[in-house]
Parts: structure tokens; sequence; C-alpha cells
């Protein structure tokens, strides 16, 4: 799926900028560059088992710490900040705060994803729900129903990986 994020994530940057929702199409340019990371990552072999794909299997994920949800939520909280103040003073936005909040949310998620921490899909369920809600508020319907989908996504994707994923131990930093 890292290629069909990379397709759609490059149609979306057209769309976002069109409706002034600047701080979600810089997410999906960086989605882009995220998406080629993660197929790399992927495509290395981790998460693969006795010689098999992980999705023949499995996904091999890690939970999330309490050290590393420290590092996540400070992280949160300075690109939140930054992304807001830019979207807020220097940008015609009509809707600064979701933008920011949906953005910084995605960028996390994406980063965990990257990396196989399951949590990752919380993060994804909220930012789905919350941009269900802002594409409503900017009239992006078809968008919100899109949205709407990968909220239901998100929630299968959890319970595929804790039904179907193999835990692994290992240290995450």
């Amino acid at each position: 799926m890292w290629i069909v994020g990379i397709l759609s994530s490059i149609v979306y940057v057209y769309v976002f900028f069109v409706a002034k929702v600047y701080a979600t199409m810089g997410l999906n340019l960086c989605n882009v560059c995220i998406s080629i990371y993660g197929f790399w990552q992927w495509s290395r072999g981790k998460g693969q088992t006795d010689g098999e794909v992980a999705s023949t299997h499995g996904i091999l994920y890690q939970h999330l710490t309490w050290r590393l949800a420290g590092i996540i939520f400070s992280s949160f909280v300075v690109i939140y900040v930054f992304i807001w103040y830019v979207l807020k003073h220097y940008t015609d936005s009509p809707v600064p705060v979701g933008d920011a909040v949906v953005t910084t949310i995605g960028i996390v998620a994406t980063w965990m994803l990257a990396r196989r921490i399951i949590e990752h899909w919380i993060g994804w369920i909220v930012a789905d729900t919350l941009s269900v809600y802002l594409y409503y508020r900017l009239g992006l319907y078809p968008t919100m129903f899109l949205y709407f989908c990968y909220t239901i996504l998100a929630f299968a994707g959890y319970y595929m990986w804790k039904k179907n994923g193999i835990k692994e131990d290992g240290n995450l930093l």
C-alpha cells in the first residue's frame, strides 16, 4: 500500500492547495517522502518470518514504550505549535487549528507506522475522525467521505495487526 499512499498523496497536494488547507497539503508532500522511506524500510526484509513475507503470516510490530511516548508527545507539541503559528500568521487558512492538529497527528502516525509501532493506528483513528469534521466544515464532501472510510480502515488495521501481528520485544530507540 506504500505505492498507493504515494499516488493518493500527490493527488491530495492539489486538492488541499485549492481548499487552502496548507498544512494538510504539506503533510501530503511529507507523506510522499515518508512513504518512500516506509516502502524502503518494509522492503528490506524486516518483519519477515520463516523466509515468508510478513503480510502472509502477520506483521512484525512493536508497542510504544513510555519513554518513546513522552518523546512523541513532546515532538507533537513542538510540531503543532510551529504549524499552527505559520498557518495563523502567514497564510489565509480558514482552519489553522484543525489543520495543524490533523497534520501533526499524521506526521507522528506515519513515522510510527514506518517504525512498525502498532499504536500508530490510534493516531490515524483520531486524525481521520477529526478530518471528517474538518472537511465537512470546508464543504469537501467527497474528501469527508474518504476520511470516514479511512477511519473505518484504521479500526480494521488496528484489529488486524493485533489479531495477526507478531509482537517484537525489541528496543524502539
